[in-house]
């Protein structure tokens, strides 16, 4: 074991530590069901938070993609409900859409030097708007594809279930792990993170690679959108206030560091389903307010931000250059 892998270790083993508390004190905390809905109750939060790895492992902040999951779902629910498209007409309309809002907020960063945090927080508010402009009301949608997409599915042993939003967030998940360790662009990711200048120099394609990487998590906010509009059959312009802060605290509890340059996709999948296990933790209890899961989740997010404190001091010396977790 060594620094960089330390992090994501740790989260896993806060995560089986969790459910084995729970298991010990509630009688079927742990089974197959249990488990697999973490993954679906979570996967529109963890799609959301895979991109945002991207992007924090390259050093920077997306703040949009909670407007873009609202933005998404509506203009989804709009498409299908008001205009009469096939699902399988809206969702590459969708998808579109929100690749080039990403690549949009890339190309200002790079182009014109300016802060991620301020383009996306402006992004953040003008995605919102578009979804309030085209519907203020949550938007039902009743279509038979989207019944038999949320019908979709494999029933396991326990009463478990694999519906299709796992079923999604497992296909990004693969995606993201090998788009991080074993391509090209993932290497620029890592390496843009770790020394944006030192990375320049060597020939990686910084803006490039800065468009590629938010075009990225605008897309897969969008996917999200379109999977959490499956998920509750609807669209609504006020969902997903505060998720992108939900996502930035499962990649730090995950283990990537916030400066850059150092995480894994794995960590942010642990992260996501850490917090979804905390959050069932307090269901299962039954007497405590479901807002002492942001509690337990900000108390996380500060031990981990300390944690992270000493790790990055002993990466520091020994960064020469771009560097790459595999």
């Amino acid at each position: 074991m060594n620094r960089r892998t330390l992090p994501v270790t740790v989260t896993g083993i806060l995560f089986v530590l969790l459910l084995i508390a729970g298991a010990v004190q509630f009688t079927g905390f742990a089974s197959p069901r249990v488990i697999l809905n973490l993954f679906t109750d979570n996967a529109f939060l963890a799609i959301i938070a895979l991109g945002m790895t991207f992007v924090i492992l390259s050093g920077g902040i997306d703040l949009s993609v909670g407007s873009v999951l609202a933005f998404s779902s509506v203009l989804c629910a709009s498409l299908i409900q008001v205009h009469g498209w096939h699902p399988l007409q809206a969702f590459p309309v969708v998808l579109l859409a929100g690749a080039c809002f990403g690549a949009a907020m890339g190309i200002f960063i790079h182009v014109y030097k300016l802060q991620p945090f301020i383009v996306t927080l402006a992004g953040m508010f003008f995605a919102r708007g578009l979804a309030t402009v085209i519907s203020e009301q949550s938007i039902p949608i009743e279509h038979s594809f989207i019944d038999a997409i949320n019908n979709f599915g494999f029933a396991l042993p326990g009463r478990g279930w694999i519906g299709s939003a796992t079923l999604i967030l497992i296909a990004v998940f693969i995606f993201g792990t090998w788009l991080a360790h074993f391509t090209r662009l993932g290497g620029y990711i890592y390496a843009l993170g770790g020394n944006a200048n030192s990375a320049a120099l060597l020939g990686v394609p910084v803006g490039l690679t800065t468009i590629s990487i938010y075009t990225l998590s605008s897309t897969l906010a969008a996917l999200s959108g379109i999977v959490y509009s499956c998920y509750t059959a609807s669209g609504y312009a006020l969902t997903g206030i505060g998720l992108e802060l939900d996502a930035i605290a499962a990649v730090v509890i995950g283990g990537t560091l916030i400066s850059g340059g150092y995480g894994y996709v794995l960590g942010t999948l642990l992260g996501v389903l850490t917090m979804g296990l905390i959050q069932t933790w307090i269901s299962f209890h039954g007497s405590l307010s479901s807002w002492w899961t942001k509690i337990f989740i900000g108390s996380l997010v500060l031990m981990f931000m300390i944690f992270q404190r000493w790790i990055s001091q002993g990466l520091t010396g020994r960064r020469h250059g771009p560097d790459r977790i595999n």
